[in-house]
């Protein structure tokens, strides 16, 4: 995999989401609970910027129907939505976030 420098870990406020582009991907960074994910920023429902809701116990909510996806797995919690997006491994190194959205093959 290959890592990407998204932003400081200092940069992040708790439970407040942050949208970063990768390679031309959008991503939307989280801190909550003590952890740092992240997660394909676009409502698999809606095609809107998950990075505008908000967050709640390891869940962000699309801002425009509703539907909350799992942080640590992409899964909707319920409709509209049913299809899950993306997530993205993770590495603090000091004070930088990266993030990889590419698998090895």
């Amino acid at each position: 995999m290959s890592f990407v420098r998204v932003c400081s870990l200092s940069e992040l406020e708790d439970s407040t989401p942050n949208r970063v582009e990768i390679d031309g991907t959008p991503v939307s960074v989280v801190k909550t609970e003590g952890e740092v994910f992240a997660i394909h920023d676009i409502c698999s429902h809606a095609n809107v910027s998950l990075s505008e809701g908000e967050v709640e116990d390891c869940q962000i909510e699309c801002w425009l129907h509703g539907s909350a996806f799992d942080l640590r797995t992409g899964k909707p919690s319920g409709l509209p939505a049913t299809r899950p997006v993306p997530v993205y491994p993770v590495k603090i190194e000091g004070d930088d976030v990266l993030v990889s959205i590419t698998q090895e093959s």
